[in-house]
């Protein structure tokens, strides 16, 4: 008779619950490694780290989340993203985009003021007020770029999404998740990133409001502290909208 010894604390390898690595998740769920990589890490794929530091996961918790993950009939398809950190609730996230209406108003000028005063306060060269729908990344208001939006998948935002609070990069060629963002590599060549996410009356994460530098920096107290309280005002803002 054999018998599969696991190390303790961790559960058995069998054919009925196979282990997975992040590779093996990120293949059935299909999504990027580093996604994979960060459910396993925020407790979204239950899992736990080999004495080599690897985290592993059993077949069971993907194949209940992917039951979560399957969305009801008249709900946005969700398309996996390269590189991009999505959230579980991703397809009921699609669909709070779509009721917020923010995508078709031309709501820049009462925006304006806000990603305004977050570029003097941080004193940050680019600043952004996005909305993240399934494929884009849209510039609802904007100071410092003539862009109007990016794809989906080149969007810092997607990781300030998957917060509750302020998500900073203060180096981007130090970082493996962005050093190849093609914002990175080419204009507007962003090295610093900080940015809080846009959280409607329902708790979900529309966008962000963030902030840009082209040279590597960190933010004051002061500055986070600021960053934060104007994006609590966008918050209350985009509720009224509705």
């Amino acid at each position: 008779m054999a018998i599969t010894l696991s190390a303790p604390g961790t559960p058995a390898d069998t054919d009925q619950d196979s282990i997975l690595t992040s590779k093996g998740v990120a293949a059935l769920l299909g999504i990027s490694i580093s996604t994979a990589q960060l459910w396993m890490e925020n407790g979204n794929l239950p899992s736990w780290k080999t004495p080599g530091g690897h985290r592993r996961v059993q077949l069971s918790s993907v194949r209940r989340l992917q039951q979560r993950l399957a969305h009801d009939a008249g709900e946005p398809e969700v398309v996996p993203l390269s590189g991009a950190a999505l959230t579980p609730a991703e397809a009921q996230r699609l669909a709070a985009v779509d009721r917020s209406g923010l995508r078709e108003r031309a709501i820049g000028p009462i925006f304006d003021p806000l990603t305004w005063l977050a570029a003097t306060v941080t004193t940050a060269p680019i600043a952004l007020l996005t909305l993240l729908t399934q494929s884009q990344q849209l510039f609802l208001s904007r100071q410092g770029v003539a862009l109007t939006g990016t794809p989906r998948d080149w969007a810092f935002c997607n990781y300030t999404i998957a917060q509750d609070d302020l998500f900073f990069v203060t180096d981007t060629l130090d970082d493996p998740r962005f050093r190849d963002n093609p914002l990175v590599t080419g204009a507007p060549h962003i090295r610093f990133y900080a940015g809080v996410p846009l959280i409607d009356a329902d708790g979900f994460k529309l966008g962000s409001l963030c902030v840009i530098d082209t040279e590597p920096r960190r933010l004051t107290g002061q500055q986070a502290r600021a960053l934060r309280e104007l994006g609590g005002i966008a918050c209350r803002e985009i509720r009224q909208q509705r």
